[in-house]
């Protein structure tokens, strides 16, 4: 049984400090994940406080793994190791045959599972922590007391200031699609060889109290009776890849699309992403009307991205000093997009040249 703890040790252990690490370079990104399990578990009142989830339960994963394989107190770690697996392997499951979420975010953004994969790999881990909680006795610490006290120092310390560091720049590696260097235009596209998802139209009607999906090919529609309730979009068929960028849709706030405009010009193009202009942060005014002159000069193009209205924009280009046009992108695009609000993007023709955290937007003259 000896030989077995150990090996379980050093996967449990290594496991989970790599999985908490992936996690806390992007904690908001775990964040955004969190929001989307609570809207599908109708626990709204739960997404204020996803941030605060996400920064706890990645320095726990990190804290825990090094506990695991220092063998530092077992009878406490392996219990709240074994509630957290629990915990994950309900919330895989239900991702996997609901089929409601597609992917759990186990290991962020950077390393991608499939519903299957992460419910599989959490019932492997279970299996091992199982074993590991019942035979926590037998499992000695491998340094005296003063070392391990101080390797557990740090692995406290550690995922803080990673967090801290990420939240107030951005994640130290970045695994987004918009990471720098790579191109919008040939991220969006489908990797040859491949099949797309294919999706057909649902709609939802009414009548005498009752809800009656129909297509578009078999709704009755001679029948006025029925009344029209929602339409979605339902999966026929799974494809075998999707692409890395697939809702970048740009337009003015008539509606009218721009991505050909921002994607395809030969001056330097800035994108200031402001996903709610309502929860911006501060300090970077004078930077941005710095850039904004360089704009009016004919130096470089420069737009404000949004998933604000009209009105919340004029009132927030008023309160900071810029005037600079907005357009609007999906909230969710701009998450990804960029990792802080404000963030700014530098675009050559397509391809991203910078990202910087608001509170690193470089000094323009």
């Amino acid at each position: 049984m000896k030989p077995i703890l150990i090996l379980f040790r050093i996967l449990v252990g290594v496991l989970f400090i790599f999985s908490g690490l992936i996690k806390a370079n992007d904690p908001l990104g775990l964040s955004y994940k969190m929001d989307e399990f609570f809207e599908v578990l109708h626990l709204h009142f739960l997404i204020p406080a996803s941030l605060a989830f996400s920064l706890v339960m990645n320095a726990f994963e990190i804290i825990a793994g090094f506990a695991v394989l220092l063998g530092y107190r077992m009878r406490f770690f392996s219990f709240l190791l074994l509630i957290l697996i629990i915990f994950f392997t309900f919330l895989t499951g239900f991702a996997l045959f609901s089929g409601l979420i597609r992917e759990c975010g186990c290991f962020g953004d950077c390393i991608k599972l499939t519903a299957d994969q992460s419910f599989y790999k959490d019932l492997i881990l279970l299996v091992m922590i199982l074993v590991i909680f019942i035979y926590h006795k037998r499992i000695q610490p491998v340094f005296p007391p003063k070392a391990t006290n101080i390797i557990m120092a740090l692995a406290v310390l550690f995922p803080i200031a990673l967090q801290w560091f990420t939240l107030a720049h951005l994640p130290v590696v970045d695994c987004l699609p918009y990471k720098v260097g790579n191109n919008i235009m040939e991220k969006m596209k489908v990797p040859p060889g491949s099949t797309p998802d294919v999706y057909e139209t649902v709609l939802i009607y009414e009548k005498d109290g009752k809800q009656q999906e129909y297509t578009t090919e078999n709704y009755p529609w001679q029948d006025s009776t029925w009344k029209f309730v929602d339409r979605k979009d339902k999966l026929v068929k799974k494809g075998n890849a999707e692409p890395a960028i697939k809702d970048f849709v740009l337009t003015d706030f008539d509606g009218n699309n721009m991505n050909r405009g921002v994607l395809m010009e030969s001056l330097p193009v800035y994108l200031f992403l402001v996903r709610d202009v309502r929860e911006a942060g501060k300090g970077w005014e004078k930077k941005m009307q710095a850039l904004e002159q360089q704009f009016k000069e004919g130096k470089i193009m420069l737009f404000g991205v949004t998933s604000s209205n009209k009105e919340q924009v004029e009132q927030f280009q008023k309160e900071r000093g810029i005037s600079f046009q907005f357009l609007q992108m999906d909230g969710t695009a701009i998450k990804t997009a960029g990792r802080s609000t404000p963030c700014l993007l530098l675009l050559e023709k397509a391809v991203v040249k910078g990202k910087w955290h608001y509170n690193d937007i470089p000094g323009f003259k």
